[in-house]
């Protein structure tokens, strides 16, 4: 998760056997460096202990409004004001009522309505009591009232009915946390294409020629500008990687289907970042039955795949911001400044293949930033710093 030194987050958890989750995620906003209070309802008390919420936070679990253990201040309004988020989870039926309509009867329901953040809240419930009209017009006027409603999951309840209601798991609740807290919101409205991954050009229907592109830059990418408030597209090729949350992804698995994605997507592109490695060839012909072995040597005529760049070059429109990537095995500045010139790149990112640390299929990568007015070289650094970098760069020279 990323890094949430200073911020304050505020768990208010109601009574639902979804409360035991909600450990997991108080542990992880912590080892985050998020300073965590945690706010119960007495029902929540006969779930999960309100002592495990102390051990993991080294805070006081408020339960009681009227509670006298504790040093002198305005509970609910001391709360309220220290919170950077609150999220509510799980939230019964009951907790979500009260929230649309101003009631404020405990200390949970106190506490959220005399905060000014950000709010989230997760129901949890029993598939007829969330699809009740009651719950759901209550859910729109929480909605209407500024908070965020973080969408259930669907599968099989506690009642060990089948439907919609569950909470979602720990992961998807740090998610929005991190979307919300972990960035400035300096690209919101901002809309960013990202291509990341490799593609796949068939010879038959069996075999296929590729690369060693795993996709995680391109990911890291899409991700840091998603946390930073832009509206992401990712267009990506075969990979064996987690979705990125909030960011729209377009599967595509040949160069010609990420030409297509990205001619669509470019009139509507205030940032197209290139992170894809693009085959530059495929099989002139694509034998219909799987090719069989013989003992002569085989010969596969190749064929050039679209220039996807060489095409944005020439119909890139005003305002657009373009950076290419280059993967090079030597001479690479030379080689990586020829390609901005050519294909008319604001920016573009170099890497050497032979470099340690750098390239496909790493957890880390060692760059250089290359624009017309000069260069600069990142140290050795894991993709999500690259991406961090990447995207300060681009800012700056938007």
């Amino acid at each position: 998760m990323e890094n949430l030194q200073g911020k304050c987050v505020l768990l208010c958890v109601s009574g639902g056997i979804a409360a035991y989750k909600m450990p997991n995620v108080a542990s992880a906003l912590r080892k985050a460096g998020a300073e965590v209070h945690v706010v119960m309802t007495q029902n929540a008390t006969q779930f999960i202990t309100p002592l495990t919420f102390e051990s993991l936070t080294n805070h006081r679990c408020v339960v009681d409004t009227f509670a006298r253990d504790f040093q002198y201040d305005i509970a609910h309004v001391s709360l309220a004001t220290a919170a950077d988020l609150i999220l509510v989870a799980p939230a019964t039926a009951d907790v979500i009522a009260k929230l649309a309509h101003g009631i404020a009867d405990d200390m949970l329901t106190t506490v959220v309505l005399a905060a000014r953040c950000k709010k989230l809240v997760a129901p949890a419930m029993n598939t007829a009591m969330l699809e009740n009209p009651i719950t759901q017009d209550n859910l729109a006027a929480l909605e209407k009232y500024g908070f965020s409603i973080i969408p259930p999951d669907s599968g099989l309840l506690a009642c060990q009915a089948v439907g919609s209601g569950k909470m979602p798991e720990p992961e998807v609740l740090l998610d929005h946390i991190a979307r919300e807290l972990a960035r400035e919101k300096t690209l919101a409205g901002v809309r960013v294409t990202v291509t990341a991954g490799p593609t796949q050009e068939a010879l038959d229907p069996v075999r296929y020629l590729t690369n060693h592109s795993s996709g995680r830059m391109g990911y890291a990418i899409a991700r840091e500008a998603m946390l930073r408030g832009a509206q992401v597209t990712l267009v990506s090729g075969p990979v064996d990687l987690p979705l990125v949350p909030f960011v729209e992804t377009r599967p595509v698995t040949t160069a010609a289907d990420m030409f297509r994605a990205v001619r669509d997507l470019l009139p509507a592109t205030d940032v197209l970042i290139k992170a894809a490695a693009v085959a530059d060839y495929r099989p002139a012909q694509v034998a219909s039955d799987k090719m069989k072995k013989s003992d002569q040597d085989l010969s596969i005529p190749l064929e050039r795949t679209d220039d996807i760049l060489g095409w944005v070059a020439e119909h890139r429109h005003p305002g657009l911001f373009v950076c290419g990537f280059s993967m090079e095995t030597r001479d690479m500045v030379a080689n990586s400044r020829a390609k901005l010139e050519r294909k008319k790149l604001d920016m573009i990112v170099a890497n050497n293949l032979k470099v340690a640390g750098a390239g496909f299929g790493t957890k880390t990568n060692v760059v250089t930033l290359i624009t017309r007015e000069g260069e600069r070289e990142l140290p050795l650094m894991g993709k999500d710093q690259v991406a961090a970098h990447l995207l300060d760069e681009i800012q700056r020279r938007r």
